[in-house]
């Protein structure tokens, strides 16, 4: 069962053909990695899906429901968005910032309600991050700062959580230290997780479903073992690659590369 559903999509910067024609599907329930080079449009296929940007033409499905469809504040019931390299105000302490993930469940300015107060701190607990609760934001670590983050996204209690590298900026503990908590959020709460990683072994580690992309088109999907082949990474990124099993985890790792002259 898909949960996201995306027909012939075409984006456009201006005159620049962004994304060309294209179909995919996300599985309900599982945890989807995009790859793909820089430039290649993995970004703006999520900013999309998220109605940050406004296709040139072509539909997007959340559970059947065009998003074209539906308001802001629906749309943030269903999926919750964390954009690459999240800025927050000077001063704002994680409580506060998690808070701001209650926005689409209420009404107007009103004040959080207990609920959402229950809400709040069902996130810093589930983040692991109750004990920074008044910490500011900006005295925290990478991967402290980015649990902060994913966090707010929970508050919002959606089904689908959209992120932009996630992992960008972190060292390696702090890497597997978010990865290990969205893993954990899809096994135990059944949260959609979509994610564009640059790493490749951590996109094949954690993935239920890949997707490779190229030039704002799909090349390749389908599980770690299918789309993590040599064959694909040529095409993908013009490299050489060495392919072999991860003893521990039992997913394709990279262990060497070239460039492909």
């Amino acid at each position: 069962m898909n949960c996201i559903s995306v027909r012939n999509l075409n984006i456009s910067y201006g005159n620049l053909d962004i994304v060309k024609d294209l179909n995919l599907d996300i599985p309900k329930g599982k945890i989807t990695t995009i790859i793909g080079s820089n430039g290649c449009g993995k970004s703006t296929i999520l900013k999309t899906i998220a109605r940050i940007i406004e296709p040139k033409s072509g539909d997007i499905y959340i559970n059947d429901k065009n998003i074209k469809e539906q308001n802001t504040k629906d749309l943030a019931k269903s999926m919750a968005v964390l954009p690459q390299s999240p800025q927050a105000p000077s001063g704002l302490t994680v409580e506060e910032l998690i808070s701001y993930g209650r926005f689409p469940h209420q009404k107007g300015f009103a004040k959080l309600t207990d609920k959402d107060k229950d809400v709040v701190t069902w996130a810093l607990k589930s983040t692991c991050i109750e004990e920074f609760r008044e910490r500011p934001i900006e005295a925290l670590s990478g991967g402290q700062r980015q649990r902060a983050w994913i966090a707010m996204a929970l508050a919002q209690q959606t089904e689908i959580l959209i992120l932009d590298e996630p992992t960008t900026y972190l060292d390696l503990a702090h890497q597997l230290e978010v990865l290990n908590l969205l893993e954990e959020l899809n096994k135990k709460q059944g949260t959609t997780i979509v994610m564009v990683i640059h790493e490749l072994n951590n996109a094949a580690r954690f993935a239920d479903n890949m997707i490779g992309i190229k030039k704002g088109k799909l090349v390749c999907q389908g599980s770690a073992e299918e789309v993590m082949t040599k064959e694909n990474l040529k095409e993908l990124f013009n490299i050489d690659a060495e392919i072999t099993k991860d003893p521990r985890h039992n997913k394709p790792v990279c262990i060497t590369y070239d460039m492909v002259l």
